[in-house]
C-alpha cells in the first residue's frame, strides 16, 4: 500500500532559523530519506519551498482566481512528503514516528485512495 507523510510545519518556523541549522535539519531529512530508499519502502521524497513564493487558483463559473502567497489564513504548511510503500498502515505510522521533523514539525500519514473513497 502507498502512504504519504506529509510533512506540515508553521509557516514562519523557517525564517526564525540561522541557514546553518536550516541546513542540519535538511541532512537529518535526507538520512532519513536514504535509510527508507536502502530499504525498499521510499518511492518518492521531496522539499517544497515556502508558500511565500506558492499561487493558489480556483476556476468557478468559467472564471480563474489565482492568490499568492503568503496565505495570510494559513497557520501552517506543507513542507514536503515521503512517498511510501508499507505493507501497513501501522507501518507507515511507525515510520512517520521516526521522522526527525516530528520533533520540529507535523507529520500526518495519509493513504493513497481514489478521491471517492
Amino acid at each position: 500500500m502507498a502512504y504519504m507523510l506529509l510533512i506540515v510545519e508553521p509557516t514562519g518556523q523557517r525564517a526564525e532559523r540561522t541557514e546553518q541549522a536550516g541546513r542540519d535539519l535538511y541532512d537529518r531529512m535526507l538520512a532519513f530519506g536514504a535509510d527508507l530508499k536502502s530499504r525498499g519502502m521510499l518511492m518518492a521524497a521531496e522539499s517544497l519551498a515556502s508558500q511565500d513564493r506558492a499561487v493558489r487558483i480556483q476556476k468557478r463559473d468559467g472564471r480563474t482566481r489565482m492568490v499568492d502567497g503568503p496565505f495570510a489564513e494559513a497557520k501552517e504548511m506543507i513542507g514536503g512528503f515521503f512517498l511510501l510503500d508499507c505493507a501497513t498502515r501501522e507501518e507507515a505510522v511507525a515510520i512517520a514516528e521516526s521522522c526527525p521533523a516530528a520533533q520540529w514539525c507535523t507529520v500526518e500519514v495519509r493513504e493513497i485512495a481514489p478521491c471517492y473513497q
